[in-house]
């Protein structure tokens, strides 16, 4: 396959659109850090429309506010950084699709941007899926320390990738 992306996304890429066309299942993202780079690896897959609904890039505040509806209270208080941020974007995107499973993607590439509570290296996950509960928050904190900022967004979007899988646990 001629692609530019590493070969361990794709692949990837491909178990997602596999496994979710099996079920009959749609997905949708929300990314941040990751700037589309999981919704280029899903897209990369041949017969991925088949599966893939929807990829929201809301790398700014502006853009999560304005494209998502995130609460400007909840970005204030958390920081778009944060578990209530990740599953806000999970929701929204869930919301704002035809998908049954959305995840988001959000955190510090670097390699400026850390600081002491959230260095280079945190990313957050949410997961929302359709008829959930809304009030069952799925969302969970990586840390993945400095490994530059692409194997950071790399590590993230495999990450998200992981969560879209029809037998992926609860971030």
């Amino acid at each position: 396959m001629d692609t530019i992306l590493p070969a361990e996304l794709v692949e990837a890429a491909r178990k997602v659109i596999d496994q979710n066309r099996a079920i009959g299942r749609r997905v949708a993202v929300a990314e941040s850090c990751t700037g589309g780079l999981v919704a280029a690896a899903l897209t990369e897959i041949p017969g991925s429309s088949d599966v893939f609904e929807v990829g929201f890039v809301t790398y700014s505040n502006d853009a999560k506010l304005g494209m998502l509806k995130i609460s400007s209270d909840v970005l204030d208080t958390f920081g778009a950084v944060s578990i209530a941020v990740a599953w806000s974007m999970a929701q929204a995107a869930l919301k704002q699709s035809g998908a049954d499973i959305a995840v988001a993607i959000t955190g510090v590439a670097g390699p400026g941007g850390g600081s002491l509570k959230k260095p280079v290296g945190t990313v957050v996950f949410g997961r929302a899926e359709k008829g959930g509960d809304p009030s069952d928050v799925h969302a969970d904190r990586k840390d993945f320390g400095d490994l530059g900022r692409g194997g950071i967004r790399l590590q993230a979007a495999l990450c998200a990738l992981e969560l879209l899988l029809p037998d992926a646990s609860t971030p």
